[in-house]
């Protein structure tokens, strides 16, 4: 774990109780999963938290973000209603996206998440196009996309990185690699993996980054978002962590099937939550009474989010056409 000295304890704690809220959630929606009331799939970040809680601490609230398929963390690392946000998994009228997007489509304006898109590399035009209306504008916001390994291999990534390296656009891109494309590995698809490289050919400023370790995330994502706030044009980051779960639903039944064994043994032997609260408690910033404070608190949240998913209304049938545009 990187030395945390210098950052704030607020800031510390504040990572801790986005950690273990990504994490209690999606292990609450992975044990509610199978009884088939969520009518949307779900893709998991469990393994992948510790990224969306380091980059989302360095933004402002009235920064922009734009997700990929696998949102959870994303929305609530960046402040997202949860009530809402299970509601939209149940396809509920009272939904973020009122129960027309699911899981892949997530949204809140309030708080800057401009949407999740299912379409692979698709959340990468629309951040650069935001952060050229920032530009435009003068507001000052910073655009920060995230989207995965696999989506490093379209075409519309590198169209992207071009422009906003030529226009020196504020917008930071995430790529949160865990190594799978669904079922194939990252060796099998890329010739060089090192996707942290391929931004330079823009001139781009780009970082490898350890996604299991928050501080390594916080560290690099706040150097990266104050470049881009100064004027100073994009940044990239590439964040390694590993996908404990299928690319979709809950479990992962067949990971012999396409896992090495031993790197799956490897990888759990690392747990974004349990380094950073040793960590934490090695540096008596976090003690049991607080952790089971924080706990608790997360719990009741999450309890009242599924109550509320759960009485919600359906859309009305007469009405389900009432947000598309022709």
């Amino acid at each position: 774990m990187t030395d945390h000295s210098g950052i704030p304890t607020e800031i510390l704690l504040k990572l801790y109780v986005i950690i273990s809220k990504i994490r209690r959630v999606e292990l609450r929606i992975e044990s509610l999963y199978h009884e088939d009331e969520m009518k949307t799939p779900v893709h998991l970040c469990l393994g992948q938290e510790a990224i969306s809680a380091g980059v989302c601490a360095t933004l402002q609230t009235d920064d922009y973000v734009f997700s990929n398929h696998r949102s959870h963390g994303h929305y609530i690392a960046k402040g997202g209603d949860l009530p809402a946000m299970i509601a939209e998994l149940y396809c509920k009228e009272t939904g973020c996206s009122r129960g027309r997007g699911g899981s892949m489509h997530l949204v809140d304006t309030s708080v800057g998440l401009l949407g999740s898109s299912s379409i692979v590399g698709g959340g990468i035009p629309l951040a650069v196009g935001a952060a050229l209306a920032s530009v435009l504008r003068g507001d000052g916001r910073v655009t920060v996309v995230f989207f995965g390994d696999g989506a490093s291999e379209e075409g519309v990534l590198y169209e992207s990185m071009n422009f906003a390296a030529l226009k020196k656009l504020p917008v930071v891109f995430v790529c949160e690699n865990n190594f799978y494309s669904v079922c194939s590995h990252q060796t099998a698809r890329q010739a060089n993996n090192d996707i942290s490289m391929r931004p330079r050919a823009f001139e781009m400023p780009s970082s490898r980054v350890d996604g299991v370790d928050v501080i390594d995330v916080f560290r690099k994502t706040m150097d990266a978002v104050n470049r881009t706030r100064s004027g100073k044009g994009p940044s990239f980051l590439e964040c390694r962590a590993y996908r404990w779960r299928g690319h979709a639903g809950a479990g992962d039944n067949l990971k012999s099937q396409y896992r090495k064994l031993d790197e799956w043994d490897q990888w759990m032997t690392r747990d974004p939550l349990q380094e950073y609260e040793k960590a934490l408690v090695a540096g008596n910033i976090l003690t049991e009474k607080k952790k089971k404070q924080i706990t608790e608190t997360i719990d009741k949240e999450i309890d009242e989010a599924f109550s509320f998913a759960q009485a919600s209304p359906l859309p009305n049938e007469k009405e389900v056409t009432k947000y598309l545009y022709s």
